[in-house]
């Protein structure tokens, strides 16, 4: 190797900060001239010039002076001896220009007065400083503004800052980056996965489909709960398709500045039309696509509807985007804009549910892939456990086991920490130290064993788990269901469902002999049910086969009279007090089982349902699911191998 090479560059850089360093130098410490130069007093100065030491003044914008001594003075100032070739300025600051004017006339008209040299009156300018002080601002705003322009674009600018606040923000998926979620990523929804599926294969070779005469479908609208994994089926899309992949989300398009969305909308098109065929994923849509004219507070000219309006327009206008597949998502589809909907635009709405148990498996299955489990899981157990949980909640429930189980510095994860995950997530933190006086415990006991012992003799009414009296959250206690997965519900299960709810309430009045504020979330439940019921169900005697359900969001009038609400209260108040009464009646039959099962729960604070089987006998209606995990004694603790759904009573409010 050329040693040469380590030598650095000549850069014209250097020759700049030479010159400029030079020219600082000569204009700070070089005059021009050979002067000696001192810096005196005024009143010195004044002495001089009586003394008859100087032979010219200059006086220099009216606030500077000075003097020049006479050579043969120059010993009389200095008291140093002349330098050949030098002459001797003495400068200083003039208070009052007056005065001084004063002070040299009177020099001039005095015979005895030794001064007889020059006096010069010059105004000088500061080139630089001039410079400095009228350029230098204007540089500085022109910097400031930059910065705040840019802080107010919220980084919607992009890297052009806010000249490219109109630009799209969508980022771009192609076969060059490293895109490692696909379908084997995405358990379950296999319906979801069948149709975007579709599309993908469309991309890849179309002419399978043309052939026929088929055309490409221009927008697919995934819709479904949330954490049921749309985003994540997006990313699958990126991840299989060899095609450009355009993805943001729709508050992206919302800016502070008037006319920005639009201008996305029709950059992010322009680019997608360069990268033909590709798709656009535009996550939660529903923060530009909300119906319009729904918001009185707005005008015709709101910036979301300029928006949704230039989206209408490239979907599906006079200009052709052939190639393009638009692909959202969002969880709120009843509040989009119709002309969003319609075909053309999007032409498939692509329902992705919440996963029934064999997806749940699937679900777990991925989920548990990077966890060291303990030979004793079971995916199956664990899948029937979660009812009614979505993707990112089991997601949730494995990683709050993995958490649990380092905390108990385990070398894997087992059961009982997954049982303790689902626990936790949907009951809350166990709060042991909660400070509660006797009395409100056997109350807690007492109202918590009203909902086991009615729930165990109700046909309908979910099977019992476990009942505890150990605070969760904000509940005092709470019994543990495992729901049945139902499509339909019929009148009866609902009715025994709210009887079970009642009664711990019913349990209070009967053996307390007076009520508490510990069952309104009892309470809220089971209102918010009859009024289901009743209003939208159609499932009352007075008012059956009708149905007053209103999806107008922004409606203020009621689809039905004063005397329909009025017939609503009454058979809301009817059915639960049926109810009500019914669980006093079925508890006085049993007041004897209750009374054990409320001992028990004040003494072990957690019992299960075997328990429970010892105390009132085997239980009249065998569920699915106990078929299935039957009756478990090894429990000899606190500790539960069974399903664990909760409906938890609130704690003492307000």
């Amino acid at each position: 190797m050329n040693k040469n090479n380590k030598i650095p560059k000549f850069s014209l850089s250097w020759l700049y900060f030479i010159i400029g360093g030079a020219l600082l130098f000569i204009y700070l410490f070089d005059d021009g001239n050979a002067n000696q130069e001192m810096v005196k007093p005024y009143s010195e100065v004044e002495d001089y010039i009586k003394n008859g030491y100087v032979e010219e003044i200059s006086v220099i914008n009216n606030s500077t002076l000075e003097a020049y001594i006479i050579k043969d003075s120059v010993a009389a100032v200095t008291g140093k001896p002349a330098t050949d070739g030098t002459r001797l300025k003495v400068k200083t600051t003039i208070g009052s220009i007056d005065n001084f004017d004063n002070f040299i006339r009177e020099q001039r008209e005095n015979e005895e007065a030794k001064f007889k040299g020059v006096v010069k009156y010059e105004e000088q300018k500061n080139f630089w400083g001039d410079l400095f002080w009228n350029v230098v601002p204007f540089i500085a705003l022109i910097f400031v503004w930059i910065f705040i322009m840019r802080r107010m674009s919220g980084g919607g600018g992009g890297q052009g800052g806010v000249f490219n606040v109109g630009k799209s923000q969508a980022k771009l998926f192609d076969k060059d980056k490293n895109i490692r979620v696909t379908f084997k990523d995405v358990a379950g929804q296999e319906g979801a996965k069948q149709e975007v599926q579709e599309i993908v294969d469309f991309l890849k070779s179309p002419q399978r489909y043309t052939e026929l005469g088929g055309k490409i479908p221009k927008g697919a609208l995934l819709v479904g709960p949330p954490g049921t994994g749309k985003t994540l089926l997006a990313k699958a899309v990126a991840g299989e398709a060899n095609v450009p992949f355009f993805s943001m989300s729709g508050s992206d398009f919302v800016e502070m500045f008037v006319g920005v969305g639009a201008s996305r909308v029709r950059d992010l098109f322009r680019q997608a039309k360069e990268k033909a065929p590709c798709i656009i994923f535009i996550d939660e849509i529903d923060a530009v696509g909300r119906a319009r004219g729904k918001n009185p507070s707005m005008g015709g000219n709101d910036e979301r509807e300029n928006t949704l309006n230039q989206l209408l327009t490239e979907m599906d206008g006079f200009g052709t985007n052939s190639g393009i597949i638009v692909i959202a998502a969002t969880n709120r589809a009843d509040i989009l804009d119709k002309a969003l909907l319609r075909a053309g635009r999007f032409d498939r709405q692509i329902h992705v549910d919440l996963p029934d148990l064999n997806e749940r498996k699937e679900v777990f299955g991925v989920h548990l892939r990077p966890l060291k489990l303990d030979p004793s899981i079971d995916v199956d157990t664990l899948a029937r456990q979660t009812p009614g949980f979505s993707g990112a909640d089991i997601a949730n429930v494995c990683n709050e086991a993995a958490l649990i189980a380092a905390r108990g510095k385990k070398k894997a994860v087992d059961k009982q920490d997954f049982l303790d995950a689902i626990d936790r997530i949907i009951g809350g933190l166990e709060k042991k130290t909660k400070v509660m006086t006797q009395k409100e415990k056997e109350a807690i006991a007492i109202h918590e064993a009203g909902h086991a012992t009615i729930s165990w003799f109700l046909e309908h009414a979910n099977p019992l788990i476990k009942v505890t009296i150990v605070p969760r959250g904000r509940a005092l206690g709470a019994a543990w269901y495992m729901p049945e997965e139902r499509q339909i519900t019929t009148k009866e299960q609902m009715l025994d469902e709210m009887c079970a709810t009642l009664g711990g309430r019913a349990a209070e009045e009967c053996f307390i002999g007076h009520i508490s504020t510990g069952a309104m979330n009892d309470l809220e439940r089971v209102t918010k049910q009859a009024y289901a019921m009743v209003a939208y169900a159609g499932m009352s005697d007075k008012l059956s086969n009708l149905c007053y359900y209103n999806n107008q969001e922004f409606s203020f009038n009621r689809p039905y009279s004063e005397k329909t609400a009025e017939m609503i209260d009454t058979e809301v108040h009817k059915m639960i007090n049926e109810q009500y009464q019914r669980a006093k009646e079925l508890l006085s039959e049993h007041k004897e089982g209750h009374a054990e099962l409320a001992r028990i729960l004040i003494e072990k604070e957690v019992i299960f349902a075997e328990d429970v089987e010892k105390i009132f006998g085997k239980r009249p209606w065998t569920s699915r699911s106990e078929e299935i995990f039957g009756s478990n004694d090894k429990s000899t603790s606190n500790e539960s191998e069974s399903e664990v759904t909760e409906v938890a009573d609130s704690e003492t409010a307000e």
